[in-house]
């Protein structure tokens, strides 16, 4: 591991997405019948190094993919979606609703950031948030890899914050599709497992 995890107070630990709409079997990808094991699996594999971030003194943070409700209370889906998930419906990842809300497994966290499109930096409080915090540096996991967790890696790196992405606290919907996401993140970001991160910031 190049980075230096011996002072957490400046590392945030920023979870993409992992709602109960995306991933408890009540929730809309549940009922649409769009769940995948590897996605499941994730909270119980990073729950440990939650944990263990915010007892050494940094922080865990969530971002929450959000569906803003519009006319008539009807959520505004931009039209790719649409056409890819036809199955999301009124109240599905609405604000402050249990769909919308981190799995229980990885809560609290510590600050979240409600998100409108696959970065969590776009149009979001994110990077004030980083800024008010003292936050310098991020490790960020979640879904998915090649959407949510690749376009906020991306924008975090043009704003010269350094970042360790989980090759296996991510998921996407195809096996193939992660390792080509992770592969292509390389040149902007360092590559760790969760293991190998616990062990880090374990001291």
């Amino acid at each position: 591991m190049s980075q230096d995890f011996s002072d957490l107070s400046k590392t945030a630990f920023l979870i993409v997405d992992l709602q109960n709409d995306f991933l408890d079997p009540r929730g809309a990808y549940g009922r649409g019948g769009a769940s995948i094991p590897e996605i499941a699996a994730l909270p119980a594999r990073l729950a440990p190094l939650a944990r263990k971030i915010r007892a050494r003194g940094g922080l865990v943070g969530a971002t929450q993919f959000t569906l803003v409700p519009g006319r008539h209370g009807e959520p505004i889906i931009s039209p790719h979606l649409k056409e890819l998930r036809p199955f999301l419906a009124k109240g599905d990842f609405a604000p402050g609703g249990w769909g919308h809300a981190l799995v229980d497994v990885l809560q609290p966290a510590d600050f979240l950031i409600e998100k409108v499109a696959y970065s969590a930096f776009y149009m979001t409080r994110l990077e004030w948030m980083l800024r008010k915090l003292n936050v310098e540096r991020l490790i960020v996991a979640g879904i998915v890899t090649n959407g949510g967790v690749a376009s906020t890696v991306r924008d975090a790196h043009v704003r010269d914050i350094p970042v360790t992405v989980l090759s296996d606290g991510c998921a996407a919907f195809t096996p193939a599709i992660h390792d080509v996401s992770i592969e292509a993140l390389r040149p902007v970001a360092q590559v760790a497992t969760v293991q190998e991160t616990l062990t880090a910031v374990s001291g």
